[in-house]
């Protein structure tokens, strides 16, 4: 038909119908799937009708024989790669349009089976639940109204100072929300006239109001790494193993030399740094723009509330001096073994033996393709150690240690410990921080409580040194530790009012405190997102409760209970052995046992009652409807692409494509086409069409090369932040246009966003030359 190869004509069939499908308004998440099933109706009936005809490769040719006997594997033969090879003229449906339906259905279920239901991503989907009810019970508990004001006030005095605020707090929002539409709205509806009164220029509010709202996409919790990442670690797996076959060897493993996985936490880890960077680079343009033009982004005076009336020297002191000299001392105790933990617990086996850093023992297809990856020198250093694992009898096995091997060693750990502990360190440090800021907040109050507290926290130091050894129980450290303790808490209670006391700790601190614990526990390996999740959803309900409570003028000691209750769970778990099923069951770990217990039972009445506070006030029901429709949305999304996905390769759309990437030699070209394209869908697609349709197509390409697959992953998932930008349809552009006052015009806001779409364009540029900002963190981290 028009000259045109069938499989080519089906692709545009299938994309103009999805995106006719989009835009007549239909809601889009059973948009998509309505756009496979009349896709598939149409292809199939132009196919029957004899109008589609794919032109085949020949694969009973004499030319095709010689490319195979002379090694050409028959996957790297396409239309692309060798357009001279004869051709047979084929429907695009080689089996017919019936048996195609038959497979797509059955596939279709398998796929919703795996990925929807009951597969190995399920898991780590539901994160994405959670984080969506974090983000908009956060959302609802106003937060972001007073880390505007706050940040206004300390940020107004500098040129475009309120621009630069709201970068910061889109940031802060970022890592506590990561929901787009709450935060431009919310920004929007509170910093744009306040930013017009302050004759801003139009375009650079509008503009830097949605930029700095779509940084959720990046800045992890992020739900578009979350998606990203299910899919990215299946397709690199897979990318890789057909890439090992190519080259002649059995496994991935082989050829690679590490195993082909990447998780999602550690695509949380590499999208650190490119946030920041990304927010910078906001920030800094909005700087700029103040620079040259202070009639458009002028300094606002504003005072500055906090209850904070220390001079300049005495808060360079006690808020940077002092701080960074207890930082500074822990990491060099700890980089010197004063400190560091003290645990005497060996293994019951022997390491065993280390393997050669390379496979040797492979085919000579298999070792020319590892030579050209790894270099000469690597293997050669690989071949002389697994010549010196031969010479020894080869790598030598694990075994059981005897009881007099496992006393040599615990009494070479216990000759070894430092003298300080890690968790008494940590609990010392923040006492110490807390009195050190205090102290800087108002050094004009009653001094005793935090001299107290200090003498109490180097007084659990000091025992830590003297008293407490690696053999001694919990139970024992517990009760030696108690006075120090309780003297400390009585200078950090102080310290804590006296933080209370400034409204913008008071604003910071809760969230943050709550950032910290659910990205702490991702980005150091402690867990995985979903457990994370589900620790950022309980406390964005202690959050809004407390916030709630505080609207209402009633006290929040329930949510501050609960809130101890959890931490001394953790604290009790983490140091004591709770298994009650073992021979002998010591006294202290009973009491222990009983403690954490009681702890979990009103840590549970207290969420409880927090939830039925935020029930009766008509703030849970809201949350859980918005929660529910959102997540909904994802997984019909989800659903719908399968289908679309399969009817691009019931007809042999998927291949083409993929066979079209990999005519190019140069892999740099295939990744910049696939870039090209994602920036270009994003004017018309939501960046969950893109991730669910678009990427499992490209994605054996681009995750089949030798890129680290955490910067392909995240170099993605910064293009896809542009899709919220970019006119006309960009969805942050929309959301911002709702609230905006009449005299904002749509042209202000397109004009607005432009520089920082090419703010984006340039963060990818430097991702691009600097791949060590993605991969820096998460190979320091592991």
């Amino acid at each position: 038909m028009f000259g045109i190869d069938g499989v080519e004509i089906g692709l545009v069939i299938v994309f103009l119908t999805l995106f006719g499908a989009i835009l007549s308004g239909f809601p889009v998440a059973f948009a998509i799937g309505g756009a496979a099933v009349v896709s598939f109706v149409i292809v199939a009936g132009l196919d029957s009708a004899g109008l589609l005809i794919h032109q085949a490769i020949d694969t009973s040719s004499a030319a095709y024989h010689d490319l195979t006997v002379a090694g050409v594997r028959p996957d790297a033969i396409s239309v692309f790669t060798y357009p001279d090879l004869p051709r047979i003229a084929e429907p695009v449906f080689p089996l017919g349009w019936e048996v195609a339906m038959d497979r797509n259905i059955s596939f279709i279920v398998n796929r919703m089976n795996e990925r929807v239901l009951a597969g190995q991503s399920i898991e780590t989907l539901l994160a994405v639940l959670m984080f969506v009810m974090m983000g908009i019970m956060l959302e609802r508990s106003r937060i972001a109204d007073e880390l505007l004001t706050k940040m206004a006030n300390v940020f107004g005095p500098l040129p475009g100072g309120l621009a630069v605020s709201i970068v910061v707090v889109g940031a802060f929002l970022a890592a506590s929300t990561g929901i787009v539409g709450a935060t431009v709205v919310t920004m929007g509806l509170l910093a744009l006239p306040t930013m017009l009164r302050n004759n801003y220029s139009p375009e650079l509010a509008t503009g830097v109001i949605a930029a700095s709202g779509t940084l959720g996409q990046i800045i992890p919790p992020s739900i578009v790494i979350v998606l990203l990442g299910t899919l990215a670690g299946d397709l690199y797996s897979a990318a890789q193993e057909d890439r090992a076959q190519l080259a002649g060897c059995t496994d991935a493993l082989t050829y690679l030399g590490s195993p082909a996985v990447v998780s999602v936490g550690t695509l949380f880890q590499a999208a650190l740094l490119p946030g920041i960077l990304l927010s910078c680079l906001y920030a800094g343009y909005a700087f700029l723009y103040a620079l040259l033009n202070p009639s458009k982004a002028p300094a606002v005076q504003a005072e500055v509330g906090g209850g904070s009336n220390s001079t300049r020297n005495e808060k360079l002191t006690w808020f940077l001096a002092v701080p960074a000299l207890m930082l500074g001392l822990t990491f060099a105790f700890n980089a010197t073994n004063i400190v560091g933990s003290q645990s005497v617990i060996v293994d019951s086996y022997t390491d065993a033996g280390v393997n050669a850093s390379l496979r040797t023992n492979v085919s000579d297809d298999c070792k020319a393709s590892m030579i050209a990856l790894h270099g000469q020198e690597a293997w050669d250093e690989a071949a002389a150690q697994q010549a010196a694992i031969d010479a020894s009898g080869g790598v030598e096995e694990a075994r059981k240690l005897t009881d007099e091997e496992r006393a040599v060693l615990v009494e070479e750990k216990i000759a070894n410990a430092p003298s300080i502990g890690t968790g008494i360190t940590i609990i010392a440090l923040i006492f110490g921080l807390i009195m050190a800021v205090a102290r800087g907040i108002n050094p004009g109050a009653d001094p005793k409580p935090l001299l107290i507290g200090t003498i109490g926290t180097l007084m659990l130091l000091a025992v830590d040194v003297l008293w407490i050894t690696p053999r001694t129980s919990p139970g024992i450290t517990t009760l030696i530790i108690a006075i120090p303790v309780l003297l400390g808490l009585v200078g950090v209670r102080t310290g804590m009012r006296r933080l209370g006391e400034n409204e913008l700790l008071r604003v910071i601190f809760p969230p943050l405190v709550l950032i910290v614990a659910v990205l702490g526990s991702i980005l150091g390996g402690i867990t995985n997102p979903t457990p994370a999740a589900a620790l950022g959803a309980g406390g964005a309900i202690l959050l809004a409760a407390s916030r709630k409570l505080s609207d209402l003028g009633r006290p929040s000691h329930m949510v501050t209970n609960t809130s101890l209750a959890i931490l001394v769970m953790l604290v009790v778990g983490v140091n004591f052995d709770m298994r009650l099923g073992q021979d002998v069951l010591k006294l202290e770990n009973i009491i222990a046992f009983i403690v954490a217990f009681s702890a979990f039972l009103f840590a549970m009445f207290g969420m409880l009652w927090c939830a039925v506070v935020l029930w009766r006030e008509g703030v849970l029901a809201p949350v859980v409807r918005e929660t529910a429709k959102v997540t909904s949305m994802v997984f019909t999304i989800l659903i719908g692409s399968q289908l679309l996905n399969l009817v691009l390769i019931s007809f042999g759309g998927e291949h083409y494509i993929q066979g079209f990437l990999r005519s190019f030699s140069n892999e740099w070209t295939a990744f910049l086409i696939v870039m090209l394209v994602l920036f270009i869908l994003g004017f018309v697609l939501d960046f969950l069409e893109i991730i669910y349709i678009v990427i499992p197509i490209v994605g054996p390409v681009i995750y089949g090369g030798s890129f680290d697959p955490k910067w392909v992953t995240i170099m993605i998932a910064v293009n896809l932040q542009t899709s919220f930008l970019t006119p006309p349809f960009g969805f942050a552009l929309f959301y911002l246009r709702g609230v905006a006052p009449k005299e904002v015009t749509t042209g202000h806001i397109y004009r607005g966003i432009v520089p920082f779409v090419l703010i984006q364009v340039l963060g990818l540029a430097l991702l691009a030359v600097f791949p060590q900002v993605v991969t820096i963190v998460p190979n320091l981290l592991n």
